[in-house]
């Protein structure tokens, strides 16, 4: 009761907890027997606020989570495409039940999930459960991984067999999952996004292989631009305008160093995986973003901008 209809602006009285235990609950209690279940509740860790008024008035203080926090954590799962729009619904409603009725009332107000693009796999939080397991156990899993045809049909990708992949990290990047991990069937490290996995993966009993010397997580995930392409990370130096600092920031972080040219102009070095999500990257730039070098991906850029510009 203290839990859902209390907060620091509506506190119960002795009277009124009385009154709605008989209502809600049918459960007889004696006026003075509230403070000292209150004290019991106290002992037990509650931290249970009295304050006398013309009489006392009791609240529960000591919520795991306060209103903003509860507010961002709905948000995070409302714009998760990974999470599909029925577990949304669930989870949102667990993390509402973590605060008081008039609360929960103001936070269900700002909920607004139809209409935005989710997954449509079901399964995800049991795939991503048993990856991490694997992850934990140090085993090798085996998945059958798809995509959709041009029909938008979903067919299985490696010929319609399955990958088996010694799991390294899970890694929530954008919108999506992504799992890491070495590939026995390619020999090498992968990215594999999550919901694309086709059901949950089979946990092996053969040990998993360790992770590569050098191996970074969080130095991979910047590499492959958007845990997108299999190519090898190279060096890219880039040639930016002023204009452009929040979206190199935003990509590549605060820490990313810079040298200015000029006045309107500055340059980088990054290390990236030169695949179609990196271009697309470049070109949302409108020619203020420029690839100085290598000469490799200057060219392999043109290239691809000439393809597009020969069907126009």
């Amino acid at each position: 009761m203290l839990l859902t209809q209390t907060d620091e602006d509506h506190t119960l009285s002795t009277k009124q907890i009385t009154d709605r235990m008989m209502e809600q609950h049918h459960i007889l209690v004696h006026r003075t027997t509230v403070p000292k279940d209150i004290d019991l509740l106290r002992a037990a860790g509650f931290e249970i606020i009295g304050e006398r008024k013309r009489a006392w008035e009791y609240y529960l203080a000591d919520r795991k989570f306060s209103v903003p926090e509860l507010k961002l954590l709905i948000d995070a799962v409302q714009s998760s495409k990974f999470i599909t729009e029925k577990k949304s619904e669930s989870l949102i409603e667990k993390l509402i039940s973590l605060t008081s009725e008039t609360n929960a009332d103001k936070l269900k107000r700002s909920v607004h999930i139809t209409g935005r693009v989710k997954s449509e796999n079901e399964k995800g939080y049991y795939i991503v459960d048993a990856i991490n397991d694997a992850i934990n156990t140090g085993v090798k899993i085996s998945f059958y991984y798809s995509e959709l045809n041009g029909k938008k049909k979903e067919v299985l990708r490696n010929d319609g067999k399955p990958y088996t992949v010694s799991p390294f990290d899970l890694i929530w990047d954008g919108d999506y999952y992504y799992l890491t991990g070495y590939c026995d069937e390619r020999e090498a490290v992968r990215t594999y996004r999550v919901d694309r996995i086709k059901k949950q993966p089979e946990l092996l009993t053969e040990k998993a292989v360790k992770k590569p010397k050098g191996y970074d997580v969080s130095k991979y995930t910047t590499e492959v631009f958007r845990m997108f392409s299999t190519d090898e990370a190279v060096d890219v130096t880039l040639l930016c305008d002023n204009c452009c600092m929040n979206a190199v920031v935003d990509k590549f972080g605060m820490k990313i160093k810079t040298r200015s040219v000029g006045e309107e102009q500055f340059r980088i070095t990054v290390k990236v995986c030169a695949g179609p999500t990196f271009y697309r990257w470049v070109f949302g730039a409108g020619g203020k973003i420029v690839i100085e070098s290598p000469i490799e991906t200057r060219n392999e850029y043109r290239e691809m901008l000439q393809k597009a510009l020969n069907q126009l």
